[in-house]
């Protein structure tokens, strides 16, 4: 299993999605959605674009 999508509401009602991973850990937090659809459109947008993503490193450190 790949790790998974969860939905939620924060506290101003706007939905959100967590990329969370098998292990329990967080990978990625969505923006705030006004609604659940637009929400599930933003998992779509991240599958879609996730497999071809390449890393654009702007912090100026070398990875150790």
């Amino acid at each position: 299993m790949a790790g998974r999508f969860i939905i939620s509401k924060d506290e101003r009602g706007a939905f959100r999605f967590a990329l969370v991973a098998n292990n329990g850990q967080t990978l990625a937090v969505g923006e705030g959605f006004p609604t659940k659809v637009a929400c599930v459109n933003g998992i779509e947008t991240v599958r879609r674009n996730a497999p071809e993503a390449h890393i654009d490193d702007q912090s100026g450190q070398e990875p150790r």
